[in-house]
């Protein structure tokens, strides 16, 4: 019994914290306004880098969102505010954005930045709960954390404050990867590692090409087919026009429907005319998916995907090596 009545507590606290910080964040939403706008604004029109700067829970926030814009087309790194009055502003130049994060707006070790800001007349964007503090006061733009207390009773540990910066930062980030019309062709530049990296592979990454094409002209004989199509180990070949397009394809149950005659036959008489392709720059992922509804292990590639030259051959099997299915 007593453990249950701690169970039941325990999920009690959990709903609570996580209530105060879903209302915290529909007040976020609600106070957006102009000056969100112009700080986007002030993002896109950085010719350098965004310089992201927070101390304590604040700098833990700040790091993710510098993370967040670098990996989605925005270039952005953190500095450490104690470590900038050490050297490190020498990492914040004119054409950068600076965007500072401070709960109370008057964090000490944010007084060497703000001031090298407005020495150096780099635009800075303040993050703050308190529109009097000095952060805010020195800012270009101001973004203000609308009152919601702490999900703690105590109302003294970081938590809504924090997960208020953070989905601001986020807001941020996706605005300028929409207006950039960043794509997650995009952002696998920037992730081609992990489970992620492999979901945003391209069909080019993957697929086989050059000597590994299992290749037939559509005169050869089926004598010649089969040869090819047990070598290459694809369970599959390619027919190719006179003019070096992908005419056909043979499968396995090509070679099951004409068995009868079959060696007197041609790769023309005996293929599957204008099969299914695939761009090299086509998602792994799709290729996937069109493997699966059409219950086929192979597709050629072709340059736009509906015909030309072959460039090359993906297998359901480099897709399931890769992690993409």
């Amino acid at each position: 019994m007593k453990n249950k009545t701690s169970s039941d507590t325990f999920v009690s606290i959990g709903r609570r914290v996580i209530a105060r910080e879903a209302a915290a964040l529909e007040l976020l939403a609600d106070s957006l306004d102009d000056s969100f706008a112009k700080a986007v604004d002030l993002m896109l029109g950085a010719t350098g880098r965004v310089i992201i700067c927070g101390m304590g829970k604040s700098g833990h926030v700040a790091r993710k969102i510098a993370a967040t814009l670098a990996s989605t087309g925005t270039p952005a790194h953190f500095v450490h505010p104690a470590e900038a009055s050490h050297g490190d502003l020498g990492m914040m130049a004119q054409g950068d954005v600076a965007l500072i994060l401070s709960n109370s707006g008057e964090t000490p070790e944010l007084a060497d930045v703000i001031a090298y800001t407005r020495r150096f007349s780099i635009p800075m964007i303040g993050v703050a709960s308190r529109p009097d503090s000095t952060l805010i006061k020195q800012s270009d733009v101001a973004l203000i954390l609308p009152k919601a207390e702490e999900a703690c009773d105590t109302g003294v540990v970081p938590t809504t404050s924090t997960t208020m910066t953070l989905a601001l930062g986020d807001a941020l980030a996706i605005a300028l990867m929409e207006h950039r019309h960043f794509t997650p062709e995009n952002f696998r530049d920037f992730h081609p590692g992990g489970k992620l990296g492999a979901r945003l592979s391209k069909v080019a990454d993957l697929m086989h090409s050059g000597t590994e094409l299992p290749l037939i002209a559509m005169e050869a004989p089926m004598s010649d087919v089969l040869i090819a199509i047990s070598q290459k180990g694809f369970g599959v070949v390619g027919v190719t026009a006179p003019n070096g397009d992908l005419a056909g394809i043979i499968t396995d149950g090509d070679l099951r429907r004409h068995m009868k005659g079959l060696l007197d036959m041609t790769a023309a008489e005996v293929m599957t005319a204008n099969p299914k392709t695939i761009a090299p720059d086509a998602l792994a992922e799709t290729a996937v998916a069109n493997m699966n509804d059409r219950k086929i292990t192979c597709l050629f590639v072709t340059k736009a995907g509906n015909g030309g030259p072959p460039l090359g051959i993906l297998h359901i099997h480099d897709c399931l090596r890769a992690g993409v299915a």
